[in-house]
């Protein structure tokens, strides 16, 4: 999931979106018939599969809800886009938005999003090496090049969980921003000595011969929240009932997920790239209704401990519902 957002670039965007807080975050336009015009910021990737596949089945439409995906790179682009009111809702990982809370970001999460499987070896996300490498498990990780989409985020911080809980220093890692579709290449390559990556870039490194060295999202929580879907506090409180409605879509189209992997490995192909072949091998994550809240602190209190919130604390109670 990228998720995600780079560190002053995310703490600019969500000055930005707070700035804007004030006059965005509104409404959404209403046909005559009623039907509420909504637009979602979506990061492109397999996280997002219960969103689309909700709309195939109607689960927004039965609802009053016609929705518009638009994508972002990423919670640094969704989180403002979110708040000035481009969007009615946004995607985004967890610890984007518990970095947008330290900076006062009026946003609050309104349905889960995604969450790891909590099985190591049966994860959507790993830490991979090529075949060849010196590094057998998480502590040969320390003092390492490792390449991660987003510096400061969700990334490095779990990857650190891995080595620190494997009896390795995390604090001599030297993390390298990368886009996750360039990562395979630069494992086999040598340009980074290990790599944090996800679906379906992770088939692409194992069907390569590379090897999961760490699975950072099982070491990090039992079964984490990933990533959820927000609004602003504004339109939470101005329009409570559209909130309720895209929320209980939302849960339906998560557990709906949840249960036909075979109708997700099918929409994948309507809103990405991943060919036929891939989307049938590839891991798929969890699709929970629930937020796991003790996962959510874990990942507060790793983010502190690596100093990604600039000495701030997250107060869950404001961005969790």
């Amino acid at each position: 999931m990228r998720r995600l957002v780079a560190g002053m670039a995310v703490l600019a965007l969500a000055a930005a979106g707070a700035g804007c807080g004030s006059s965005g975050g509104g409404d959404a336009p209403t046909t005559a018939d009623g039907v509420a015009q909504v637009k979602v910021g979506v990061i492109p990737i397999v996280d997002v599969a219960p969103i689309y596949l909700g709309q195939q089945k109607g689960f927004f439409k039965s609802r009053n809800i016609e929705l518009t995906m638009e994508s972002g790179q990423g919670g640094a682009a969704i989180v403002p886009g979110v708040v000035s009111g481009q969007f009615q809702f946004g995607f985004s990982n967890v610890t984007s938005l518990l970095i947008a809370q330290t900076k006062n970001v009026p946003i609050k999460v309104v349905a889960n999003g995604v969450a790891s499987t909590g099985e190591a070896g049966k994860d959507f996300g790993g830490v991979v090496v090529r075949k060849d490498s010196p590094i057998t498990k998480a502590a040969d990780l320390a003092g390492k090049k490792i390449a991660v989409n987003t510096l400061k985020n969700i990334g490095d911080t779990t990857v650190r969980e891995s080595v620190r809980k494997a009896g390795g220093d995390p604090s001599a890692i030297s993390f390298v921003e990368m886009p996750f579709p360039n990562m395979p290449a630069a494992v086999e390559g040598g340009q980074v000595e290990a790599a944090w990556v996800v679906e379906p870039s992770l088939s692409a490194v194992t069907a390569a011969g590379g090897r999961v060295v760490a699975w950072n999202y099982v070491d990090a929580a039992p079964d984490l929240t990933v990533a959820a879907y927000f609004a602003s506090s504004k339109l939470i409180g101005e329009n409570p009932d559209l909130v309720k409605r895209f929320t209980e879509a939302m849960n339906e189209s998560l557990a709906y997920a949840d249960a036909h992997p075979d109708e997700v490995r099918a929409v994948l192909g309507s809103y990405t790239k991943i060919d036929a072949k891939v989307r049938e091998g590839l891991t798929l994550p969890k699709w929970p209704t629930a937020i796991n809240k003790p996962s959510v602190e874990t990942l507060a209190k790793l983010g502190a401990t690596d100093g990604i919130f600039g000495g701030a604390t997250p107060d869950l109670a404001k961005i969790l519902p």
